[in-house]
């Protein structure tokens, strides 16, 4: 099996490796290349593969990572006030976002897609890759917190109400 066990700045990439957010957030995983070979993927943990890194390993193999298409709910205005509510209310939720001019894109979700059409937004359900922002406190794209764990409730002692409009 191929060992992917490095970053490279820079390379001519020989392969594509094409996975979705769930598994690009894994430090280790057995993946299958997109020409069909197998690999091993290790790496530190806490490191978010983007699309377009690039992995190697001893042999000097170059792997480029994309970003597979999956079903996402976006968000599309021109009204950035409007755009800035919904990641407002989106993050209040611990809700992973990609953020673009004009464009929100967030896991296909039915009650938040319910939540924005009440703040006048229409969300698509769409097949795309997904790249959430990272943590802002250097944390997982997949769930970053403000430093604490959400397991046990008793502990979890603040309130994620929206404010009254």
């Amino acid at each position: 099996m191929i060992e992917l066990d490095r970053r490279l700045d820079a390379g001519e990439p020989a392969v594509t490796l094409t996975l979705p957010l769930d598994k690009r957030v894994r430090c280790r995983l057995r993946v299958t290349l997109d020409d069909g070979r197998e690999a091993g993927v290790f790496l530190p943990r806490g490191e978010v593969l983007r699309d377009g890194d690039l992995l190697s390993n001893d042999a000097g193999l170059v792997v480029c990572v994309k970003a597979a298409d999956e079903t996402v709910s976006e968000v599309c205005s021109a009204d950035s006030l409007l755009l800035a509510r919904a990641c407002y209310h989106l993050g209040n939720r611990h809700v992973a976002l990609q953020i673009e001019p004009g464009r929100v894109r967030y896991r296909h979700d039915h009650v938040l897609d319910d939540m924005l059409r009440g703040l006048g937004l229409d969300p698509a359900a769409v097949e795309a890759p997904f790249e959430p922002e990272p943590g802002a406190y250097g944390g997982s794209a997949q769930h970053a917190h403000h430093g604490h764990a959400h397991h046990d409730p008793v502990r979890h002692d603040h309130a994620h109400k929206d404010p009254v409009q």
